[in-house]
């Protein structure tokens, strides 16, 4: 009998399996690092136990300090959540020598999926599709394109897609390393990639007593990296193709849960293609990231069943059926216009409007620092309804009224990618972001932005100005940095009202917070945030169509900032893992220099024209902030 439950997790997935066991009345058991210690989810547990120290290799993936956790607070059961330990069957092993109840598939069931290279030969024993595992040593021009593959592990990590045969020792080398990095096993495999495929996976729950339940499938194929991005059930690609495919892939994967005799929540991935073929890729062993869509279509708590299977009871029933249409995004702090690179930083505002049809589930809250330890997600925003196309649409109004600020994100990506017209017929595949790559300023005029933020600082100026009356009769000039580009404007207030300079606008309205103005005869009103202190403020200018960030450019700047010509600086905090070159040899453009890792993944720094490495003040191992300088080029 299960009475208090810890979660060897953080963030989101954590306050997740805590909303659950309120409900059924049972205790809750955080764990937390000392990065974590002021997040939502250890102030909403019960009780929280510390873990020394902020990586996740001192933290949450040491197991012993989690079963410790779990002893010293009288919890009879550890829920592991996705990602860090949850597919670690040493783990699953150590919580039942304990004398805990794991809540999540047997520790023989996670060992066999945990390998790709042994999950596919399983699976091929029990007549469930695979695509065949190429030998590296024997790769032809006539093999590719191939996708490197870590056989541990998943979320992307360990994975290049390689298009000549020049690319695959690079590629082997740096996938086996990540791969090592995050799973602590760098073997790697090679297999076909299709440029064109569409990710497909069915949702299984089975218990102990023989029952497997399929509940439906979903559809992830809008993916950067290898890693989701958007995901709906059901599949819009089973949908159009029809036929007896979704009954032919629930079958795949009821058959490959029997495989493995496999207990409790559980994903089977397929990669298919626009005939109605599909091949396995692995098996997920624990709760996916994406479960929210099935549980709004199945009307089911995953996390409830999750409970109850690991108590031993049955599955009572048939499986539930599908109604409807769910949609999740997935809201990263990254830019997806720099190589989808990962930004730390304050949530100064975190505010996702409530409506009918939004649920959102949540790892952050205003004022959380979002760090370099961890995943770079913040939060899934999950549309529901009857209608896919006003499902869409609901969710990507829904992130656009979305106000966030003190880090970069990729909403106004997932709002582009919701309305686009190959997502909206459906027919999107794992290539979609190839074909239609992130774009700068795809949302409002930054020069409008900053005539609002001009006349929002302006407001702002008299307000701490109160009691005293200034009337300029001339044009006043404030500027303001939108990423590369300085905006300047210039405006007055004569006799006709406000004037702006090479802009024909009309002021209704202008505060510190807000402004409201009439353009080419349509009014919209826009909200103003700010964050940073003396040279340094960030103004987020929200509005109707979307938002801009814009930093003020101050009158007189500190020549002590300036950074040293041809350096090439630290886009995020980070450690560097690697380095390209040694000071004194020639580089080329596009070469990669210095390698970083951060959140997980490895980010390379490449030089911008031809030149020579004169200087590299880092070296392997060391810690750096955002901005420091890498490298130094000179001309060659």
């Amino acid at each position: 009998m299960i009475t208090s439950v810890l979660v060897a997790n953080r963030g989101e997935i954590a306050r997740r399996i805590f909303a659950t066991c309120r409900r059924r009345g049972l205790a809750t058991v955080a764990v937390f690092a000392d990065a974590d210690a002021d997040s939502p989810h250890v102030r909403e547990a019960d009780c929280a136990v510390r873990l020394p120290g902020s990586s996740a290799q001192d933290t949450y993936l040491r197991a012993d300090l989690i079963i410790e956790a779990a002893r010293k607070t009288g919890a009879d059961a550890i829920h592991p959540g996705y990602g860090f330990l949850s597919e670690n069957p040493d783990f699953a092993r150590a919580v039942e020598r304990a004398g805990l109840t794991w809540i999540g598939p047997t520790p023989s069931a996670i060992e066999v999926m945990g390998s790709k290279i042994e999950s596919k030969r399983r699976m091929a024993v029990a007549g469930v599709p695979v695509l065949d595992r190429l030998d590296v040593a024997t790769l032809t021009a006539g093999d590719l394109p191939v996708l490197v593959k870590a056989s541990a592990g998943g979320g992307g990590r360990g994975m290049r897609v390689v298009r000549t045969l020049d690319e695959l020792p690079e590629a082997v080398t740096s996938a086996a390393r990540e791969a090592a990095a995050a799973f602590g096993d760098p073997t790697v495999f090679c297999e076909r990639y299709l440029e064109n495929g569409h990710h497909v996976e069915v949702q299984i729950m089975a218990d102990e007593h023989g029952t497997i339940w399929t509940l439906g499938e979903r559809e992830c194929s809008l993916q950067r990296r290898h890693q989701k991005v958007i995901e709906e059930a059901p599949a819009p690609l089973v949908d159009r193709i029809g036929g007896d495919l979704r009954a032919r892939l629930l079958k795949a994967g009821r058959d490959a849960a029997a495989a493995v005799g496999y207990r409790g929540a559980g994903t089977v991935e397929f990669l298919a293609d626009e005939s109605g073929g599909f091949w396995f890729l692995e098996m997920n062993t624990r709760l996916q990231v994406e479960h929210p869509v099935t549980e709004c279509v199945t009307g089911v708590d995953l996390v409830g069943l999750q409970l109850d299977v690991a108590a031993g009871r049955k599955l009572s029933g048939p499986a539930p059926a599908v109604h409807g249409y769910a949609i999740e995004a997935r809201l990263y702090a990254e830019d997806p216009a720099a190589d989808w690179r990962p930004q730390t930083g304050t949530l100064v505002t975190f505010d996702i409007p409530a409506t009918d049809g939004i649920r959102l589930d949540s790892g952050v809250e205003s004022g959380s620092v979002v760090s370099t330890h961890y995943d770079a997600m913040l939060a899934k925003v999950i549309a529901y309804g009857d209608d896919r196309e006003t499902v869409a649409r609901r969710l990507a109004a829904t992130l656009r009224r979305a106000r966030i600020h003190g880090v970069t994100t990729n909403r106004d990506l997932l709002v582009a990618s919701l309305l686009h017209p190959s997502f909206l017929d459906g027919t999107a595949s794992t290539s979609f972001y190839a074909d239609h790559p992130p774009v700068r300023d795809a949302g409002p005029d930054p020069r409008l932005a900053a005539v609002v933020a001009a006349l929002a600082d302006a407001a702002a100026d008299r307000k701490a100005r109160s009691g005293f009356r200034n009337i300029p009769v001339g044009y006043r000039s404030r500027s303001y940095r939108h990423r590369d580009d300085e905006i300047e404007v210039r405006y007055r207030f004569g006799r006709d009202g406000l004037e702006v300079d090479g802009l024909a606008v009309t002021l209704v309205e202008a505060g510190p917070d807000r402004v409201v103005l009439d353009v080419d005869g349509v009014r919209r009103a826009w909200s103003v945030g700010r964050f940073g202190a003396d040279d340094d403020v960030c103004l987020v200018v929200d509005g109707p169509l979307g938002s801009v960030e814009l930093r003020r450019v101050p009158r007189f700047p500190d020549p002590a900032a300036r950074i040293p010509a041809g350096a090439l600086i630290a886009p995020m905090p980070g450690t560097v893992v690697r380095v390209g070159a040694a000071e004194g040899e020639p580089v080329v453009a596009g070469q990669p220099l210095v390698w970083l890792e951060a959140m997980k993944m490895e980010h390379a720094v490449h030089a911008p024209a031809d030149g020579v490495l004169a200087a590299l003040p880092v070296v392997v191992g060391q810690q750096v902030t955002q901005g420091t300088p890498l490298a130094v080029l000179a001309p060659a």
